[in-house]
């Protein structure tokens, strides 16, 4: 608390005033306005489009510009990952690019100030180690031998056997499934 109030009153008396004690007391809800010459303070001038840019949370003069600019280089790297092919490529160094891209994808969201720069970059990033993941992961099945569809038919041609040699010999069946 401040010594206004009192000095109020006593400088009051002294003039033979009545004490003016509220007048000074606000509560939290009321507030001084002040006007622009009793701050001394010019008005500001507008900007043009690049200083905006260039004084903003989100301009060259914070890391928040400059850290995307670097990742790019994360994802022009992947993007000529594409010309390589998927045996010389490493499955967890692109699936720890696919996850760093999913995850800062939706914290640039989150964090203050909202850069969508950054959140950008993060999205290729992501879309890219999808990729190379995806073709990885396929190359890898077709190294173990057939697709898919050619390995349920191999399974559907083996069970018919085991259901024609039930059907021709049924005792044959019950003895073979007995001993399996």
């Amino acid at each position: 608390m401040s010594a206004r109030p009192a000095l109020r009153f006593f400088t009051a008396a002294r003039t033979g005033a009545a004490p003016t004690f509220r007048s000074s007391i606000r509560t939290p809800f009321q507030r001084r306005v002040q006007t622009a010459a009793e701050t001394n303070v010019e008005p500001p001038s507008p900007q043009s489009g690049f200083s905006k840019f260039f004084n903003s949370p989100v301009g060259p003069k914070t890391v928040h510009f400059w850290a995307p600019i670097m990742k790019w280089g994360l994802v022009l790297a992947g993007v000529a990952d594409f010309a390589r092919p998927a045996e010389s490529l490493s499955l967890t160094q692109n699936m720890a690019l696919m996850a760093t891209g999913a995850i800062w994808t939706r914290w640039c969201f989150i964090i203050k100030p909202r850069n969508l720069f950054l959140a950008a970059v993060n999205f290729f990033l992501f879309c890219v180690g999808s990729t190379q993941v995806t073709r990885i992961l396929m190359y890898q099945q077709s190294l173990k031998g057939d697709s898919m569809g050619s390995e349920v038919k191999k399974a559907a041609t083996e069970q018919a056997q085991v259901v024609e040699e039930a059907v021709k010999d049924p005792k044959g069946a019950l003895e073979k499934a007995k001993v399996n």
